[in-house]
């Protein structure tokens, strides 16, 4: 389940966070973590598992019509295909208006999802992303 991150998340979602290899400093997580504190366009999510327990993180960027999957986390234990799939798929649930697309980092995890999925590059509308 994505819940949006609130104030009371703070230490899980800092816990979460500092998993990913370009937060290990602790003054960069602070800056991201205030990043999507600052606009209504930004969302940071945590995701609980099947066993209601924190398990990972979500951070996007809404535009007009698509949402940029900017970071993507698990614990260690909880690192698979199918929960990442699980928890894009929750966020498709939540924006099914808008297109999800990725970053330079997160571009590939996304494409395999659309494959799974039967989507593919060719199929999806170029007008939405400025093409």
């Amino acid at each position: 389940m994505l819940l949006k991150y609130r104030s009371d998340y703070q230490k899980i979602a800092m816990g979460l966070m500092s998993l990913l290899p370009s937060f290990k400093d602790w003054d960069r997580l602070q800056r991201e973590l205030a990043w999507y504190q600052g606009g209504d366009d930004r969302t940071l999510f945590l995701w609980k598992d099947q066993y209601d327990d924190f398990a990972g993180v979500l951070g996007t960027e809404r535009q007009s019509n698509y949402v940029v999957v900017r970071l993507v986390g698990l614990m260690p234990d909880k690192q698979s295909t199918a929960n990442v799939w699980q928890m894009l798929d929750q966020l498709a649930t939540m924006v099914p208006q808008q297109r999800i697309m990725g970053t330079l980092a997160t571009s590939q995890i996304i494409a395999k999802w659309e494959f799974h999925h039967g989507q593919n590059h060719l199929d999806r509308p170029t007008t939405d992303s400025g093409q």
